[in-house]
């Protein structure tokens, strides 16, 4: 007999991974495939913020900002190693939005989410903070609030992985070739691209989370009528070496109506982004062009008194974010809330389909995907997951300070850079990385630049690590930290570990 399950979710993102963890812990037997690594494609190219959205609110989007700045608290006590706030300074340019109107932006900001972590906004005399030393003197005044940064692709190795130990299947590197419906049915046919095996099931109900490829998944692979319009947006970033030496990110206005984000980056670099170009090609080619990094550079350099070009940029990276088509003017204007299309009928299987979305609001919008399925199937549980925290999460008291300082006192023999980067990664899961050990040659193999067997083996075992790319800029962004010496040793030795590892066992 052909295997079913209740829930088949196809595309390994955020919202994949988050509705197949929500849909396990709810008692539903769920399997998820993913074609690339998990959060391979938009979810690894955010600029990386749990956020309410400032410059939404001047397209009056206050639900999708009130739903984002109550996820942002959630978010932050179920990650706390993953998840860390910042205070972001916003310089008024006398030119653009006037002093009044970002005022009162950030007096909704601060209300309409009932925060309570983190602290409120504020002026600044930029004359005065630290946070004006880097800029031109022309800026004296500035508003200071409160977001924060987000790992994301690790927040969706977190979620899957969360999925997985609650009893999902969680399949990377395998596609859905096809999905037909049949009475009450999808009949399913999977094939692992690394081998070629297929696999054949049967589902209750299919979830199309494709991100990009939705549109294409709904005509293409389930065979259905032409999909709601889906709005591919191409979204831009550069990285340079770091342009200032103090912790605060920058939201800076553009004269065409833009904002562009200046954000420490890995201890040695700035993040700059991002851009909002509309996108017609294939997704998975996917690539800054001249004129964004232009762009980018250009836009920054009105603002910082150390001007950069495209030779200082030292790495980029691009993703394309699928929107609902609102018919908005503008490729930035277009809606970043979420729509969620449900095809069911009496005694017809459901595919329900994510249009849009927001990384900050991947559990609400998870939450909602389980409502709408239930109109189809019947009660589904409880929700879950709003007091849960995520793997290495469960930190007491969110004290992620407090937390390190206790691993690093158990572990003498750590370098503290490398208990902080262990910690900050993989919360209280750092201390399976560490078991048994009492010295630094009891993690394994040193590939160089602080790699080490045992981190690896890790990821191979229990986060779907298969090639060094997914480790150096997936579960992590060592990539940018990591000499080619030390790549061609990782690569080698997971080349001659392939298959070494089962990653079957839950972590």
């Amino acid at each position: 007999m052909t295997e079913t399950v209740d829930i088949l979710v196809v595309g390994g993102g955020i919202n994949g991974a988050g509705i197949a963890r929500d849909a396990a812990g709810r008692g539903l037997s769920v399997l998820l495939c993913e074609k690339n690594d998990l959060g391979s494609a938009t979810s690894s190219a955010s600029t990386k913020l749990i956020h309410g959205g400032l410059r939404y609110l001047e397209y009056y989007e206050f639900r999708l900002v009130r739903e984002a700045l109550i996820e942002r608290e959630v978010l932050l006590r179920a990650a706390p190693h993953i998840i860390w706030p910042l205070r972001f300074v916003l310089p008024h340019n006398k030119g653009l939005r006037p002093a009044w109107l970002i005022r009162l932006g950030l007096f909704l900001y601060d209300h309409l989410g009932g925060r309570k972590l983190l602290p409120g906004s504020k002026g600044v005399d930029l004359r005065r903070h630290v946070a004006g030393e880097p800029l031109v003197p022309e800026l004296q005044k500035g508003f200071i609030y409160s977001d924060c940064w987000v790992q994301d692709s690790r927040l969706v190795a977190l979620n899957a992985l969360d999925a997985q130990e609650h009893g999902a299947e969680v399949l990377t590197r395998v596609e859905c070739v096809s999905a037909r419906r049949q009475d009450d049915r999808w009949q399913v046919v999977l094939r692992d691209l690394r081998n070629g095996e297929k696999r054949e099931l049967t589902a209750r109900a299919l979830v199309n989370a494709a991100g990009p490829w939705t549109a294409e998944f709904i005509e293409q692979r389930a065979g259905l009528n032409k999909a709601q319009s889906l709005r591919l947006v191409k979204g831009s970033h550069i990285v340079v070496r770091k342009m200032f030496e103090h912790d605060y990110p920058y939201i800076f206005q553009n004269p065409d109506g833009r904002i562009i984000f200046a954000i420490p980056y890995e201890q040695d670099y700035t993040l700059i982004g991002t851009t909002d170009v509309d996108y017609k090609d294939d997704p998975a080619e996917v690539a800054i062009s001249e004129e964004e990094t232009e762009y980018l550079c250009s836009a920054v350099n009105v603002y910082f008194k150390k001007q950069i070009s495209p030779a200082d940029v030292v790495w980029t990276y691009s993703g394309v974010r699928p929107l609902y088509d609102d018919a908005a003017s503008s490729a930035s204007s277009a809606t970043r809330d979420y729509v969620l299309e449900l095809d069911h009928g009496e005694g017809r299987a459901p595919l329900l389909s994510i249009f849009g979305g927001k990384i900050t609001t991947f559990r609400k919008l998870s939450e909602h995907a389980m409502q709408k399925l239930a109109e189809a199937l019947g009660p589904l549980g409880d929700p879950w997951t709003a007091d849960a925290a995520l793997p290495g999460g469960n930190i007491a008291d969110a004290d992620f300070d407090g937390y390190l300082r206790r691993f690093k006192q158990a572990r003498p023999w750590l370098p503290a850079d490398l208990a902080w980067r262990y910690v900050r990664n993989y919360g209280t899961r750092a201390e399976r990385i560490t078991a048994g050990a009492a010295s630094l040659a009891d993690l394994g193999e040193d590939f160089g630049d602080g790699l080490h067997a045992a981190e690896i083996d890790y990821l191979r075992q229990h986060e779907w690590v298969e090639s060094a790319d997914d480790f150096l800029w997936r579960r992590s962004k060592m990539g940018l930290h990591t000499s080619d010496q030390t790549k061609q040793k990782l690569e080698a030795w997971m080349e001659s570990h392939h298959g070494d590892t089962s990653r079957q066992e839950s972590a």
